[in-house]
């Protein structure tokens, strides 16, 4: 299918006409509602304003209505240098906490040796050859032994004191 000066002229007159992408696509025919959408674009046709909903405006709810916990939203995301994913920078309070605690020489055990019962914290690059994991035993309900886990997890109380005001949204 190619854009004839003609299926164009349509298209802009159906699209001004407040027709979506997928309804101007169906009445022009041999197109997908993407095409018409990447046309809309390349025309520099004017993104128009959503029709207001029937309903009027949304009303908030007061409370939630799912008994399931909100997700974790603020856990720690790989630390980006030159494009490149690297180690998550570790807060000083979770430094902190693991004073107390002996880092375990990694066992560095490769993927396809890892069990139900050792250690998956990850030890370097995985697009390197040298990439393994800590290897030791795991705390119980976690997949990581007990230092790697003071690591991974803060207690709820902390997370809220460490949380920023701008963080919220």
């Amino acid at each position: 299918m190619s854009w004839t000066d003609e299926r164009v002229a349509r298209l802009t007159k159906l699209w001004s006409e407040g027709l979506s992408a997928s309804q101007v696509a169906a009445e022009l025919g041999g197109v997908t509602r993407n095409a018409v959408i990447g046309k809309i674009h390349r025309l520099g046709l004017s993104g128009r304003d959503k029709p207001a909903s029937k309903s009027g405006p949304r009303q908030k709810r007061a409370g939630r209505t799912s008994g399931y916990p909100r997700s974790n939203r603020s856990t720690p995301r790989a630390a980006k240098s030159n494009g490149v994913a690297g180690l998550a920078k570790v807060s000083p309070q979770v430094l902190e906490r693991t004073v107390d605690l002996v880092a375990p020489e990694p066992l560095r055990i490769k993927l396809v040796n890892l069990t139900e019962s050792t250690c998956k914290w990850p030890l370097g690059d995985p697009q390197e050859a040298d990439f393994s994991f800590c290897g030791h035993s795991i705390k119980p309900d976690t997949p990581y032994c007990e230092y790697h886990s003071k690591l991974a997890y803060q207690p709820i109380g902390e997370r809220r004191r460490t949380r920023r005001p701008d963080a919220r949204r």
